[in-house]
């Protein structure tokens, strides 16, 4: 499959893990005594991060799993609130052996990420939050998630193409790789079926009692980066600002040629910015 030109010469392998019984698709590469774990956003699944697992392969062992729900994993019939993707990934990352990681979470996953880090700190050595969701509340963010996610399920590959133009900031990096690896699993009838439930955290209500405050990322102890974008649609720099100040020692870092998606869109600089955090 050429999307995977990018891990041309990379040891990498897809696989399935059982996890109470949920099916779990992930990604593995590299080797080394300590593991680095990327976390998807919502409506996202693991190829989003196709462009940084060769970089961080040749010196750690790489873990990219599909979260509860999304992607190739399966899909339990009730919502996806922050306490099932945390026992989801908790077991995950018991059932690959994992002890205690580097973890980078973009968007959903960074708000997974951050969770993790405060409630398990034994877990979390360090971490990385980027382009975080789960510390606001906008309607219209959530709408917007919300109808182009549920347009991009129910409709065409333009439909997808119009979901990652509004997470992208050029159009020219809209790759037509990721839209097809994308439409692939939106096209799914039960991807389709369970969209309602992976939608609920954009539900007023469901969100309110799922939001992290500063209270919570206080009681973080890992060593921590918080990455953010110029031209982030979900949330403004102020937005990550408060994260980066309520993390005990927080770096900052702002890319300014990216939408949500450094990871994907800067991929260069994001992976140097990742070895140089965590090797220091």
């Amino acid at each position: 499959m050429s999307f995977w030109t990018g891990l041309s010469g990379t040891n990498f392998r897809i696989d399935w893990a059982d996890i109470g019984g949920i099916r779990t698709r992930f990604l593995e590469a590299g080797s080394g005594p300590q593991t680095v774990v990327f976390l998807h956003g919502v409506g996202g699944h693991l190829e989003t991060f196709v462009r940084n697992v060769a970089a961080h392969a040749s010196q750690y062992r790489v873990l990219v799993p599909d979260l509860l729900g999304h992607g190739y994993t399966d899909k339990p019939d009730q919502n996806y609130e922050l306490p099932h993707y945390v026992d989801h990934l908790l077991g995950f990352l018991d059932a690959r052996q994992a002890g205690r990681i580097y973890l980078a979470g973009t968007s959903l996953g960074g708000w997974i990420s951050a969770r993790i880090a405060a409630q398990h700190p034994e877990r979390v050595a360090k971490l990385a939050l980027v382009s975080t969701a789960g510390l606001t509340a906008s309607a219209s963010v959530m709408n917007n998630i919300r109808t182009l996610t549920t347009n991009a399920t129910s409709g065409d590959r333009e439909s997808v193409r119009k979901r990652l133009q509004w997470v992208i900031k050029h159009p020219d990096m809209v790759d037509e790789e990721l839209i097809e690896a994308r439409w692939q699993i939106y096209r799914r009838p039960e991807y389709q079926a369970a969209m309602p439930r992976i939608m609920c955290l954009q539900d007023m209500e469901t969100r309110q009692r799922n939001l992290l405050s500063e209270a919570e990322l206080g009681l973080i102890r890992a060593k921590s980066l918080v990455v953010w974008t110029k031209d982030d649609p979900t949330g403004d720099i102020a937005t990550g600002q408060r994260y980066a100040a309520a993390i005990p020692g927080a770096e900052f870092v702002v890319f300014e040629e990216s939408a949500h998606m450094p990871q994907f869109e800067e991929p260069e600089r994001f992976n140097r910015l990742m070895l140089r955090f965590w090797a220091d």
